[in-house]
């Protein structure tokens, strides 16, 4: 008897110990993400802040394409209704500015999840097709007569940037920085428990099989359109705060280039895998500027180069690269 105990447990040995390594890696990493802005320049600061945004909002695609398995390539769309309600309230109404995430997050979760119905007849490619038109619509939208005492038209609008609260001795970039590493962590954490709860066993249920998932009782156009509205209010919190730092919205911020990177960076950090947003963020975010040092006649060239290799070299993105990292940790563990 104790011997087929001592069989049946020798499999949890190995995932307790890819938890271990797991945590431990995440806790350097926001060890770093809290230290590093303190010996560092405004400007590098605004970086690191731009990264932890689009990190949020490559991560609310991963929950839809790699939780789900729907594909989008119009965040860009929720991600400019998310700035722009930031910066309507805070503009026109002056309302506090971290009360204008949770308004972002209303507003582009009921449109994305109203946006999730006509979607259900779609599938694959052609939703992906409809999510384009969507991210190409929407600046056009935003230029329209109508709105534009709403929104400034063309022109955009300009957002004052806050001053730390309660005193605290720093600047306005190292303030938004921790502000923002605030809110991402909350939304990383709401996410990793939303794909452990019944809703995100149903949604990634659907994803692997529709039938199956059908079969088995899930309302499908429930989950789908519910995966679609949780992504959007994500996206629009990044949006919200991307607004914040960067101090102005207007149309032409928010074309499809905006949503092609954004699918970019869930593909280098791994489709499916939550952590990989950030270095998917941080791609999107530093590669350019290094492809632009390489040439500047050249940087959309050399950034197609640098993706080129990528994506050639680490087919599954960073997702690969820690899975190997791991299997070297754990045969070193061993050998000791």
């Amino acid at each position: 008897m104790s011997t087929v105990q001592q069989t049946a447990s020798r499999p949890a040995a190995p995932a307790r110990k890819s938890n271990t390594t797991g945590a431990i890696a995440m806790m350097l990493v926001f060890a770093a993400l809290v230290i590093t802005p303190l010996f560092v320049k405004n400007f590098i600061i605004f970086q690191m802040t731009m990264v932890l945004i689009y990190a949020v909002a490559i991560l609310a695609l991963n929950l839809l394409t790699g939780g789900s398995g729907q594909f989008s390539l119009g965040q860009s769309a929720f991600y400019a209704v998310g700035a722009y309600t930031a910066g309507i309230l805070m503009e026109n109404f002056g309302v506090n500015y971290a009360l204008t995430l949770p308004a972002a997050a209303i507003v582009c979760f009921i449109f994305g999840f109203l946006f999730g119905f006509p979607a259900l007849r779609l599938s694959g490619v052609y939703l992906a097709l409809a999510t384009f038109a969507l991210a190409v619509a929407m600046p056009q939208l935003l230029k329209l007569g109508v709105f534009e005492h709403w929104t400034g038209g063309v022109q955009g609008l300009v957002i004052t940037k806050p001053d730390a609260p309660f005193g605290l001795q720093m600047s306005q970039d190292m303030w938004l920085y921790y502000f923002t590493l605030f809110v991402s962590t909350v939304i990383y954490v709401l996410s990793i428990n939303l794909l452990r709860s019944r809703s995100g066993r149903a949604m990634m249920a659907i994803r692997d099989n529709q039938i199956a998932a059908s079969a088995m009782g899930i309302d499908l156009p429930l989950y789908k359109t519910l995966a679609f509205g949780i992504s959007a209010a994500f996206t629009g919190i990044a949006g919200a705060l991307g607004a914040i730092v960067v101090q102005f919205v207007a149309p032409d911020s928010f074309t499809i280039q905006l949503a092609i990177a954004i699918f970019v960076g869930m593909v280098v950090g791994g489709v499916g895998w939550l952590p990989g947003s950030l270095i998917g963020a941080a791609f999107i975010v530093f590669v350019p500027n290094i492809a632009e040092g390489i040439s500047k006649g050249l940087s959309g060239a050399v950034f197609g180069i640098i993706l080129f290799g990528v994506i050639f070299l680490m087919p599954h993105g960073a997702r690969q690269v820690a899975r190997y990292l791991e299997t070297l940790i754990t045969k070193s563990t061993k050998k000791t």
